[in-house]
């Protein structure tokens, strides 16, 4: 099987680890994700998934943050254009990105440089492992933006990380939280300096990568399993949910009101 060659992100592979590093690489958008990012990182997990020379996986941002989100201009603005097919056809991939990093039954360590928000800390959520510098803010904003907080998976995964109480604030509010934050809530596992950020990961990537294959694999899928016995409707519910958000004049109402640099009025 040929190297995956992503277009969009940077990809390399380290053959003596066994560790594959996955680099967003859009820092004058803060990383922010485009159709063609969210296609090529589906594809991507599942060619890992089927690629014996990969064992682990880090995945992680240039510049000052791991990733905003989805881009005002590049997606929000295109999906007025769309019908509700289009919009439909959108929230489904985006739903299956996550799907492809759960299903790639080896172990994916987020190394979270900076900020981490909205769909980009859903891939963050969707990651095995979370490490994070002090800098680093997180938020599942989709409220702010007219939707709701049901994205991606987020109802389904975040209350197992957090709980369902701080789950049910954090999607609802849409609130930003800071490292220290994310760290007492348990949605990531370390806080470590942003030098270090880069080499703390690769050493649990490194370390997992020459555990037992098999077992690690077995143990993902049965976390998995555990989450629900209906992941993937649950994934399709969302979508469906999603793409009604983004139909609702509040998204545009949402969009409007960032550009014009006002709070909007929603309905």
């Amino acid at each position: 099987m040929s190297t995956p060659a992503p277009r969009s992100f940077r990809y390399a592979e380290d053959s003596a680890s066994g560790v594959a590093t996955i680099v967003l690489a859009r820092p004058e958008r803060l990383n922010s994700l485009t159709f063609e990012v969210y296609a090529e990182l589906r594809d991507t997990f599942h060619a890992l998934a089927a690629r014996d020379a990969v064992r682990a996986v880090v995945i992680t941002g240039e510049g000052r943050g791991f990733s905003s989100g989805g881009d005002r201009e590049d997606i929000i603005a295109k999906l007025f254009e769309r019908d509700a097919g289009g919009v439909t056809a959108f929230a489904r991939m985006t739903c299956d990105t996550v799907l492809a990093i759960r299903s790639c039954l080896k172990p994916v360590v987020a190394a979270i440089n900076g900020a981490c928000v909205g769909a980009g800390a859903m891939l963050a959520l969707a990651s095995d492992f979370r490490y994070a510098v002090p800098e680093a803010k997180f938020g599942f904003v989709f409220t702010k933006v007219g939707i709701s907080g049901a994205d991606m998976g987020a109802t389904l995964l975040l209350p197992r990380i957090v709980g369902w109480t701080k789950a049910t604030e954090l999607l609802m509010t849409g609130d930003l939280f800071d490292a220290a934050e994310a760290l007492r809530i348990g949605f990531v596992n370390e806080v470590v300096a942003a030098d270090r950020l880069l080499a703390r990961a690769n050493e649990v990537a490194a370390k997992l990568a020459a555990g037992p294959a098999f077992g690690l694999a077995m143990t993902k899928s049965m976390l998995n399993r555990q989450l629900s016995t209906a992941l993937e409707p649950a994934l399709a519910a969302e979508a469906e949910a999603q793409s009604l958000c983004m139909l609702h004049p509040d998204f545009r109402e949402a969009y409007e009101a960032l550009r014009a640099k006002r709070a909007p009025r929603f309905r």
